[in-house]
């Protein structure tokens, strides 16, 4: 079985804390944010969508790395 290399590991960390603190940055109350992967998947989608399809600029594999 083919398994993510600790260099892609830490990308994937690094994206996912990222933006994790973006969405802690942003809230404006004082009501708790969890660590929820579903939300930050679901904005990293959206993230990866623009750097790759869009700008053009790094592809999937490089941005979030994954096994296929």
């Amino acid at each position: 079985m083919k398994e993510l290399t600790d260099k892609q590991i830490k990308r994937q960390d690094f994206v996912d804390n990222a933006i994790f603190n973006l969405i802690q940055s942003l809230n404006t109350t004082d009501k708790t944010i969890n660590w929820d992967i579903e939300m930050i998947g679901g904005i990293r989608d959206v993230i990866a969508d623009w750097m790759v399809e869009r700008l053009e600029i790094t592809d999937e594999q490089n941005f979030y790395p994954y096994i296929e």
